[in-house]
């Protein structure tokens, strides 16, 4: 029987669609400006089978008209949001200030915009996005009648444009530049590389067809949102109607959550699930994208980690496209407290005072002024939260760190520099029925609200520590472990034709301070449900920016479950074997900066 999400968790799912939905509705509209205008539009578009209107607000720069005209920028909102949130309407507002012309619309499905929530599908969402870049481009009119000429044209219906926004308003930039080349420039913020990954990980290397570990808390208050929608928007339009077992979303959405709710995942319904988040990520249609790429990823972000950006980065610069990228502080995972002082912060528009700001605007001015002298700064930059001077919290390189630091895994518990100091043990833990480790809550999180402090049920993990260090240690970037269980139980149900018969277990990294007080860096994991049990196995835990400073040791753990996430079927012992000549091997990317 399939299992359905426990009923403990629904009520905190049902709040967390509230808590992330209630301070995009409550966000009051810009306030107007005399340097620019700013005229609502509707504009009907052919998307995804449907037709619909778009709505959306053109920003038009005082003194911009045809025989001035002026470059665009174009930007929507996240998930549950509108063309009227803080972060959306300031895109509009702060770019007309400094002389762009800005249309900023809601996307399908939210706000006032009609059409299915189709999770920024190029064939759906770009396409409506390439229909505005007609009429920036002059090739089409709003319902209205309004026409613009007063674009900078590269050719006749080709504007001059770029695009800029933050997570399902970063995806769509992306998926806008696989179905249109008239894009001349992309900043996507805090968005994804591969759906799958991000609603249900599987960190381990070559997991293929394996799927991975529900992450339900995220994902069912995004999906209560969006079917929450005549909640936000009374006097829905008929063409965000789906049918009454999937009111708002496209139906491909709604059977990939039903899936992953139902905690079974047979070979067929596997295949569909992958396929539809696949097919909506930008790691399947990257290869159409040849629009120079700023990508801006957060470090304290749980929904999609720095591992999304890194590994959109390695694809368009492989091949050829313009990219560079910046890690900054916050991400999904903040908090509604906002970045952190100095941060770039869309809802503030505070471009020219923060690091990130200067970058994006530098950006534009190359792309989109075509500003050669413009400085679009190094390849990586990446943000120090160790460092208090505001002016030198960023570091940069020109490329991503390597793996440098290598320790072991010994049988005695402890974490060694060298292979020859590996004791022979073995150590084993086991799960319960009911999750025992706690990471994060993404609820806590979104209210700003103070958040249980991680911990682990002795006897369902186990740990491995470092002595104390000798200097400061910088990892950047992704680490990696590579690891053999023991588990007889997984063995004899692995080849079961349901996936969720196969072991689940979480990696993480803990920094343990002189005084023996843990944290868990950025409160990331790396869930795995492992391929093969007799084999070992490669495990990539997300993407961090942490000094572990002197006199700090570090902790590698290996957990039976998370709260956060579904984890094993049935209670399934585990074991790990360590050897000089055959032990688990921790790989950490470091920097001397």
């Amino acid at each position: 029987m399939s299992r359905r999400v426990p009923r403990s968790r629904a009520p905190l799912a049902l709040v967390l669609g509230a808590a992330l939905a209630a301070p995009l509705a409550l966000t009051p509209p810009a306030a107007a400006d005399s340097a620019f205008t700013v005229t609502p539009l509707k504009l009907t578009v052919r998307s995804g089978g449907r037709t619909c209107t778009v709505d959306a607000d053109l920003y038009r720069p005082a003194g911009v008209d045809r025989a001035h005209p002026a470059p665009a920028v174009l930007g929507t909102n996240g998930f549950g949001g509108s063309k009227s949130d803080g972060s959306t309407d300031t895109i509009g507002k702060a770019f007309a200030q400094r002389g762009y012309v800005s249309l900023v619309y809601s996307g399908l499905g939210f706000g006032k915009s009609g059409c299915l929530i189709s999770l920024d599908d190029p064939d759906i969402d770009g396409a409506a996005a390439s229909q505005l870049v007609d009429f920036l481009g002059g090739r089409r009119t709003a319902d209205d009648g309004t026409t613009v000429d007063f674009v900078t044209l590269d050719a006749p219906g080709d504007p001059r444009v770029g695009m800029i926004g933050g997570s399902y308003g970063g995806a769509v930039q992306l998926a806008t530049a696989a179905v249109d080349h008239r894009l001349d420039a992309l900043v996507p913020m805090i968005t994804w590389n591969d759906l799958a990954y991000a609603l249900a990980p599987n960190n381990t290397v070559g997991a293929g067809s394996v799927p991975g570990v529900f992450k339900w808390q995220w994902t069912n208050g995004f999906y209560l949102i969006g079917e929450g929608q005549p909640l936000l928007q009374p006097n829905i339009d008929p063409s965000r109607v789906n049918s009454l077992s999937c009111l708002h979303f496209v139906t491909r959405a709604c059977r990939t959550i039903h899936t992953l709710n139902s905690g079974s995942y047979p070979a067929d319904r596997t295949a569909e699930l992958l396929a539809f988040a696949r097919s909506v990520s930008p790691a399947s249609y990257l290869h159409r994208v040849r629009t120079p790429t700023l990508l801006v990823q957060g470090q304290a972000d749980t929904l999609f980690n720095l591992n999304e950006a890194t590994a959109t980065y390695r694809t368009l610069s492989a091949q050829g496209t313009p990219v560079k990228m910046i890690w900054q502080s916050w991400g999904h995972s903040a908090g509604l407290t906002g970045p952190a002082a100095g941060e770039l912060d869309l809802a503030k528009g505070n471009l020219e005072t923060s690091y990130v700001g200067r970058r994006v605007l530098a950006w534009f001015d190359r792309h989109l002024r075509g500003r050669q002298d413009a400085d679009t700064g190094p390849a990586f930059a990446y943000h120090r939260d160790w460092i208090t001077d505001p002016d030198h919290t960023y570091a940069t390189a020109d490329r991503l760190p390597a793996q440098g630091r290598t320790f072991y895994l010994s049988g005695d518990g402890k974490l060694v520099d060298n292979r020859n100091k590996v004791a022979r043990g073995r150590r084993s833990y086991t799960n319960w029925t009911l999750p025992t480790s706690h990471s994060e809550a993404s609820l806590a999180g979104l209210l700003g609200l103070p958040a249980a402090p991680p911990r682990d049920t002795e006897g369902t993990y186990l740990d491995w520590t470092s002595a104390p260090l000798a200097r400061p240690l910088d990892v950047v970037g992704a680490p990696r472990a590579t690891l053999r269980v023991r588990s007889p139980k997984a063995e004899r149900t692995q080849n079961s034709s349901d996936a969720a018969d196969k072991l689940v277990l979480f990696a993480k990294l803990y920094d343990v301070a002189p005084d023996g007080t843990r944290t868990l860096v950025r409160r990331l994991v790396a869930p795995v449900r492992v391929p093969d049990v007799t084999r070992s196995f490669t495990v990539t835990l997300p993407g961090i920016v942490h000094r572990y400073d002197t006199g700090h040791r570090l902790r590698f753990v290996i957990a039976a479950s998370d709260d956060a996430y579904f984890g094993n079927r049935g209670v399934k012992p585990v074991t790990v074997v360590s050897g000089p000549r055959d032990t688990g091997v921790l790989r950490l990317p470091v920097t001397g900066s």
